[in-house]
């Protein structure tokens, strides 16, 4: 089915990004992931990719916030009760397919607001949040719903630190702002070859730049990496360096890239976070919350998490 889905990929611009063949080939690698699908009358109905890093096991790949299954678009007369119940039969049949793989675990979209039918099949969900703006078409609207503190920041940014702001940033320098930012946490950079591929990929398809944001001897504040396609563009990875922390060069870079991102995309999605200091940094951009689903059923063994260890430390 591998290659029905890419040639879906290639016609469906309603596929998340994160879902996408070209993107799954990036962070899972070509031969890890694979695709259930489901058509009627020889057209598609719904598909569901899988991150299979080990036989039986499905998870999420790096830096991907969320896969689950896509649903072809219904026509604007369809009742919200015919919706629904296509839906959830749907979502049944996916489950059902889902037996052979005793563990699985993913992220879905925040278009997916029913898990029932999972439910019923045994599967556990945790809520998760992530922070949208919505609507990128009036910047001054933007600017008006920030919080006064995110507007001070960019404006000190700008003013008494005189930020500049560059893009296409060497992916070294980007890459050293982002693991002083895990230091700082205690914590150290998983999956750089990863992070790297991806860099690379969405800058040649361009659907992917870094921005950095440089004082005027040269060192680098800040730097962020954000993807998009034509729904929605996503803040990725990104950073400060605790030395220039106070600066607001990251809400500068984060401002800008709004603003440039407003012409290529929808809304703008800053990926969440359940850590405090970081979800209160999303939210005074002026963003909503926005629910989706961790949906999990089965544990790992023993040797599966060995495996994958070593896997991830290899």
């Amino acid at each position: 089915m591998k290659s029905q889905y890419r040639t879906l990929c290639l016609n469906d611009k309603s596929i998340p990004l994160f879902s996408r063949d070209w993107w799954l080939d990036m962070v899972c690698g070509e031969s890890n992931w694979d695709v259930l699908w489901i058509e009627e009358k020889g057209q598609v109905q719904a598909t569901l990719p899988l991150y299979t890093p080990h036989k039986g096991v499905v998870s999420m790949p790096p830096f991907t916030q969320t896969m689950g299954p896509w649903f072809a678009p219904l026509s604007e007369d369809t009742k919200y009760t015919s919706a629904l119940t296509q839906r959830q039969i749907l979502c049944k049949t996916f489950a059902e397919q889902l037996r052979k793989y005793p563990h699985f675990f993913q992220y879905f979209h925040y278009d997916v607001t029913d898990w029932l039918p999972f439910y019923w099949e045994g599967y556990r969900q945790t809520t998760r949040y992530t922070y949208l703006l919505p609507d990128l078409s009036d910047p001054n609207k933007l600017w008006e719903e920030m919080s006064g503190h995110t507007r001070r920041n960019i404006l000190k940014a700008r003013e008494k630190y005189a930020i500049r702001v560059e893009t296409a940033i060497p992916v070294d320098d980007f890459l050293s702002v982002f693991r002083k930012t895990f230091k700082r946490q205690g914590l150290s950079v998983k999956n750089e070859k990863v992070l790297r591929r991806i860099i690379a990929g969405c800058k040649e398809r361009g659907q992917g730049e870094l921005w950095g944001g440089y004082d005027p001897d040269g060192n680098l504040h800040a730097a962020i990496f954000v993807v998009w396609q034509e729904s929605s563009a996503y803040y990725l990875a990104g950073g400060g360096d605790p030395a220039y922390r106070k600066s607001g060069a990251h809400s500068l870079l984060m401002w800008e890239a709004i603003r440039y991102t407003a012409g290529k995309s929808e809304r703008f999605d800053f990926e969440g976070s359940m850590l405090p200091g970081v979800e209160r940094f999303f939210r005074e951009f002026g963003a909503i919350q926005m629910p989706y689903f961790t949906i999990s059923k089965g544990n790992l063994s023993l040797i599966h998490r060995a495996w994958l260890k070593c896997k991830r430390l290899l």
